[in-house]
């Protein structure tokens, strides 16, 4: 039998993970059955490596890759490190220094296998209930840039968010990536860090391209692995700028219903 695609490529919150952040049974039923016909799995998300080890291991898969911080690592669930791109020492702890309204938003980061952050922010811990990954408050102004795989800026609305966007576009456009994984999230990481170009290098690794792939995602940090994939799915309930930015794409249904896992039965006959 012809698979239709030699691997199937997920972000997670929004995308693969149900309203409550948590894989499904049907999801984690769905992908296990997929692994065994011989299809790849990755998931692609900005979450840190840690959390992300712990959803996919309650799937029943030989190997699965791991792309995360938004493309600054990519690991096979092996423990193989095949890429990480960190921030510039110097050049994160100048991106903690950004000016910002305490009341408005919070200031994060990924460094190494940690999590860091500037005020103890109870609504960010359902995220990671499952996994038990959490944050650490730290004073940024006497911080460390080691091993900084991304800085990111969680406001109370878009709006709190443009001027902290314009002023990083002003002042380290050339050096930075910079992508919304949700409208109230901001996220910055090195040049060329991307979820797209991390696949790459992962899937090239296994015999393929990201044409060979399925892909699923609902932010803007999805946009360029959506645009390159073979077949690229947004979700009903994604930001509606990637929609706007991707017109040509398939809209599916919506995470709280495990709209992934039943496309990838259609796709794939399970």
């Amino acid at each position: 039998m012809t698979l239709p695609f030699k691997a199937i490529i997920s972000d997670l919150d929004g995308t693969l993970l149900n309203a409550e952040h948590k894989i499904g049974d049907f999801t984690i039923q769905t992908l296990s059955e997929l692994s065994q016909k011989g299809v790849d799995v990755y998931i692609a998300t900005g979450r840190n490596l840690p959390d992300v080890q712990h959803i996919i291991r309650k799937v029943n898969v030989d190997e699965a890759m791991l792309v995360t911080s938004n493309g600054a690592r990519a690991n096979f669930l092996s423990g193989e490190c095949v890429l990480n791109h960190h921030l510039p020492e110097d050049l994160a702890v100048e991106l903690m220094q950004v000016e910002f309204d305490p009341s408005r938003i919070c200031l994060n980061t990924y460094q190494g296998d940690e999590w860091f952050i500037n005020i103890d922010l109870e609504s960010l811990r359902k995220f990671h209930k499952d996994s038990g990954f959490t944050y650490q408050v730290v004073d940024f102004k006497h911080h460390h840039g080691k091993q900084t795989e991304k800085v990111f800026f969680i406001g109370k609305e878009l709006a709190d968010l443009l001027p902290i966007e314009q002023k990083i576009r002003e002042q380290y456009g050339d050096q930075v990536y910079m992508v919304y994984s949700t409208p109230q999230c901001l996220e910055v990481m090195n040049k060329g860090v991307s979820k797209a170009n991390a696949l790459e290098e992962l899937a090239e690794r296994r015999g393929y391209t990201l044409k060979d792939c399925l892909v699923f995602g609902d932010g803007m940090n999805d946009f360029e692995m959506l645009k390159q994939a073979g077949k690229g799915c947004v979700m009903g309930n994604a930001d509606p700028r990637l929609k706007e930015a991707l017109p040509n794409n398939e809209v599916i249904g919506f995470n709280k219903d495990e709209a992934v896992a039943r496309y990838i039965r259609q796709v794939f006959g399970l």
